[in-house]
């Protein structure tokens, strides 16, 4: 099994409001995907950090394996939710690594 792991950060130009409003909608989206992509064991997005974090939105992810991690994004409907997701936050951290079973 594959941890895949992804935060980000809003762009600065929203306020409160629309950064809650993005997040809720990131978090439906990005959450949905498990029903339609094969290979998601499961897929988590938070969106509510304490004040000692530094990203505002985690998804957390587990894939049965490597090579459905690899088609993920590739995925026509991740590459719609990540049309959006790209025009609402700025920078992104990621990280995958192997899960022992």
């Amino acid at each position: 099994m594959i941890r895949h792991i992804v935060m980000w950060n809003h762009k600065e130009d929203f306020n409160d409001e629309e950064k809650a409003i993005h997040a809720q909608r990131i978090k439906n989206e990005l959450e949905s995907l498990s029903q339609i992509i094969d290979g998601i064991l499961s897929l988590n997005v938070m969106i509510n950090p304490l004040a000692s974090s530094n990203r505002e939105i985690i998804l957390d992810s587990l894939f049965e394996s490597e090579v459905h991690l690899q088609k993920y994004p590739v995925h026509p409907e991740h590459e719609r939710v990540r049309q959006f997701v790209v025009s609402v936050v700025k920078d992104r951290v990621c990280i995958d690594f192997q899960v022992e079973e």
